[in-house]
């Protein structure tokens, strides 16, 4: 069974989300929100599997949200314009469904929805999932860290660097890898090099988040979307 939340904000097309929905055994609507804000905020305090985005929302397009959680969640993009095929792909998205969504049409992206979901379920050979903590190889040891403990990730291209507030892990794993493996909504992408945990900050600005006496710049990209995550 796979949790869903609809993000769109054209009532009509949110319905006949729903109505496909409820026709597939596999997949269970959990909520619809209208906005990126909204829905920022469920994903906190649920546990969503799927996501379908339309990609023109208002204040915040669907798209730039897509960017900043990148591999937390399968995502499925819905649009009435075509010209953001490509750019949904490089975001390494389930699908692309072009509206008015013909039901043959929403059945194709749940099967390869249900082939991604197989292909992302098989464990790595570094790390290894054990509720509220993981193994990451270091230095040819499986070093446990819990999550809750996690301050920020920073990238070193094929490496991390995991900071914790009793120390720091270096393990060869790509940042992007790191962040489908969390698929947590409290781990936020800030930047391109640099996840943090929303629950560690304790400053920010326009600029930049502070964790204790930690600095780390916030994208351009990611900006608009952070700050209304900080101020949820």
């Amino acid at each position: 069974m796979y949790n869903c939340l609809v993000i769109e904000d054209e009532p009509l097309a949110a319905e006949i989300l729903r109505d496909y929905i409820s026709e597939v055994p596999d997949l269970h609507l959990v909520a619809s929100c209208r906005d990126v804000i909204s829905a920022s905020g469920y994903l906190r305090s649920h546990h969503i599997d799927v996501l379908f985005v339309d990609i023109h929302l208002p204040k915040i397009k669907g798209i730039d949200f897509v960017r900043t959680i990148q591999n937390q969640y399968q995502v499925i993009l819905t649009t009435a314009y075509d010209q953001y095929a490509i750019e949904g792909y490089n975001l390494n998205v389930v699908d692309y469904l072009l509206k008015p969504i013909e039901f043959g049409r929403f059945l194709q992206a749940v099967q390869k929805l249900n082939k991604n979901r197989t292909v992302s379920a098989e464990p790595s050979e570094a790390i290894q999932q054990k509720g509220g903590f993981h193994f990451f190889n270091v230095d040819k040891r499986q070093v446990k860290v819990f999550l809750d403990d996690i301050l920020y990730i920073e990238s070193l291209k094929d490496y991390v660097k995991i900071h914790t507030a009793q120390h720091t892990l270096v393990t060869k794993l790509q940042i992007g890898e790191f962040e489908s493996l969390m698929a947590s909504p409290n781990m936020l992408r800030v930047h391109k090099s640099y996840i943090v945990n929303l629950d560690k900050v304790t400053a920010y600005s326009a600029s930049q988040l502070e964790i204790n006496t930690h600095e780390i710049p916030i994208g351009r990209t990611y900006k608009e979307l952070i700050m209304k995550q900080l101020k949820i």
